[in-house]
């Protein structure tokens, strides 16, 4: 397994829209074990593979606290939103910001798991939010999208900046 690099926003690669997985093979595999290795390094609950520069559709995530709980989404589409609720969010893309973001309350989801085999998934709180959030990768959105124009431009000022800083400052 390897840790892999996640692209930070504004790297315009995060704008890239997910093609479906076609066949779960071992590249695929190999891809999403790497993928859970880096979330739980990073640390982060939720990974999607447009954040590793992989166009492939699919996402990892894991809300538990004992990390033990991995989940696989291949191809992930959701079928079902009901409710709306207000979350703080964060993401493995944009380090150090948070932001309160519109969600459904529930999902349910079909996908495939990591062996290629259907699934349908109905979710609510956490999972349902980490989903979402998920898929808007998939589909080359991002958590700031929802937020105004003035708070994503401040957001994208400092995330430049921060990127112009030498690792050791």
């Amino acid at each position: 397994m390897a840790i892999l690099e996640i692209l930070r926003y504004p790297d315009s690669r995060l704008r890239n829209k997910a093609k479906p997985v076609e066949q779960v093979d071992a590249e695929t595999k190999q891809l999403i074990d790497d993928m859970f290795e880096t979330m739980y390094e990073a640390p982060g609950i939720g990974l999607a593979a447009t954040q590793v520069n992989s166009i492939k559709r699919l996402l990892v995530m894991d809300v538990s606290e004992q990390h033990d709980d991995p989940l696989c989404l291949i191809n992930p589409e959701i079928v079902f939103k009901e409710g709306e609720e207000k979350e703080e969010e964060g993401c493995l893309s944009v380090p150090g910001v948070s932001e309160s973001v519109k969600r459904a309350t529930r999902i349910q989801v079909k996908a495939l798991d990591r062996d290629g085999n259907p699934i349908e998934l109905d979710l609510e709180g956490l999972p349902a939010v980490c989903i979402q959030h998920e898929i808007d990768h998939l589909d080359g959105k991002l958590f700031i999208d929802y937020l105004s124009s003035l708070k994503r431009t401040r957001i994208r000022k400092k995330m430049e900046k921060e990127a112009r800083q030498p690792d050791d400052a």
